[in-house]
């Protein structure tokens, strides 16, 4: 296996380092991590995208399709020394055949990220919730306390305008629990924010089939780390469970709002903007702080960031006035604009846990909650449809969407209509399925009003709505205009 980063190994600008999928959340951020450092990097991927796009224009070279004619040389362009691909591409992929037969080194995605996690100090940040916000916001803090920090997101920070960020100072990297493989990697800090049953059964070729298989892959992680940083207010992260999880990190540290927790969180002053709070560490007070997004949720995101900065040495009041600035990362409760007075926000929020905190997170604005969701993936709707129904009964108005597949073949049966049966068998009167996304479109712009607060919730396209709701009504040349 190749090993970058080493001194070892050849000068970076004698690498010419070619990533399949490169249009990709996390290959897209491979990629500009690696041309930071010099090498000449280059990527293919099904289709063009705004992601595409923006790299092309930062100078990586970016074809369509897939062919082995990628790894050659080409005018400046050296053949390729390595292949990045995904567990997920089969080796008798004609790309990646091309470059065993060739000899290249085919490297695995997360081996890439265990590379970049052991080259420097290092933050893994691992969970089922709120890791692209959580890992946005400790970089956010680092930088705003003066360290200088490298970055691997899965969004796109707006302080950053990417997904990435090369910096020399520690390494922060989301760690995603969807590939088997991130229980390999180590790292000197493990941020630890939860555990759930996502990313769980099913044929997907990189999810775990049970839930304890999954947690022994979180375990493993925490117990490669120097120290672990937990969440110790997630019911699920107690007692017998919690000590399991954790009890193989040498270093055990924790944060929340219980008495206890090594970082606190204290006073907490919630307003329709977000959260003010002290943070002390043992009891010390180390400062003020604000997150100004709302939901209990982003106050504790916060809380890990400025408990990560004290722990690296960062100055607290200067990564506590980062954060005070910090407006979310890509998805993750993006303010995009307004309509006849109503807020739009899209969030990411696809399962039930993270449904019940957007909408928690919107009814702390003080407006009415009108939440349009679009289920994501047929598997995970059979495996949580009556939680993702009772997770969106605080709202005052749910427009359900069709289910995006994201490639899986429909289980007979799984309807979104189960989610708005149930809510509407358990009193909710203000939930609705709707097959047309046009209709909905239509029906807000005639009835959004300036105590609304209009959320699109869902893992697939519904971000694309929030988007056509904020744009003028008549304008023909929108991309983002659908056929009814």
């Amino acid at each position: 296996m190749t090993k970058l980063f080493t001194a070892e190994h050849p000068s970076p600008r004698d690498t010419h380092i070619h990533l399949m999928g490169i249009g990709g959340i996390g290959v897209s951020a491979f990629a500009r991590l690696l041309k930071a450092r010099g090498y000449h990097v280059s990527g293919c991927d099904a289709q063009a995208s705004e992601l595409t796009r923006q790299l092309e224009a930062e100078g990586i070279a970016v074809q369509l399709g897939h062919d082995p004619a990628h790894l050659l040389a080409h005018g400046s362009r050296p053949a390729a020394s390595v292949l990045v691909a995904s567990e997920a591409v089969s080796k008798t992929h004609p790309e990646v055949q091309a470059a065993l037969d060739a000899g290249l080194s085919v490297l695995p995605r997360m081996e890439l990220l265990a590379q970049l996690l052991a080259a420097s100090p290092s933050i893994g940040v691992i969970g089922t919730h709120g890791k692209t916000t959580t890992s946005s916001m400790i970089a956010v803090a680092l930088e705003g306390a003066g360290l200088d920090p490298a970055a691997f997101v899965g969004g796109i920070v707006p302080e950053f305008g990417a997904n990435a960020r090369a910096g020399q100072g520690p390494f922060v990297a989301e760690v995603d629990e969807s590939d088997r493989r991130f229980a390999q990697l180590s790292c000197e800090t493990a941020v630890f924010t939860n555990a759930e049953d996502d990313h769980v059964g099913g044929n997907q070729a990189t999810y775990w089939e049970t839930v304890e298989e999954q947690h022994e892959g979180f375990a493993q992680f925490v117990s490669q780390a120097k120290r672990v940083l937990y969440y110790a207010d997630w019911q699920g992260l107690e007692g017998r469970n919690l000590d399991h999880l954790v009890a193989g990190c040498a270093e055990q540290l924790s944060y929340g709002i219980s008495q206890g927790c090594t970082y606190r969180a204290e006073n907490l002053r919630r307003d329709p903007a977000g959260t003010s709070f002290t943070v002390t560490c043992r009891g010390e007070v180390l400062g003020e702080a604000r997150v100004s997004l709302p939901g209990h949720h982003n106050a504790m995101n916060a809380l890990a960031a400025l408990a990560v900065t004290h722990l690296y040495g960062g100055d607290f009041n200067r990564a506590a006035q980062a954060l005070a600035a910090f407006k979310g990362p890509g998805r993750r409760w993006q303010h995009i604009g307004e309509l006849h007075g109503a807020q739009v926000v899209d969030d990411y929020a696809h399962n039930p846990t993270k449904l019940h905190a957007a909408v928690q997170a919107a009814q702390q604005t003080g407006r009415r909650v009108r939440v349009i969701f679009q289920p994501h993936r047929y598997l995970r709707t059979q495996q949580s449809w009556p939680r993702l129904a009772d997770a969106l009964m605080d709202a005052d108005e749910v427009m359900v969407l069709d289910i995006a597949a994201a490639g899986e073949t429909p289980i007979e049966g799984i309807h979104a209509q189960l989610i708005v049966d149930r809510m509407s068998g358990g009193g909710h009167a203000g939930a609705r399925y709707w097959p047309q996304r046009g209709d909905v479109v239509d029906y807000l712009r005639r009835t959004a009003d300036q105590g609304d607060i209009i959320v699109t919730m869902g893992a697939g396209d519904v971000w694309q709505l929030a988007r056509q709701l904020v744009e003028p009504a008549d304008d023909p040349l929108s991309p983002l205009k659908e056929a009814r």
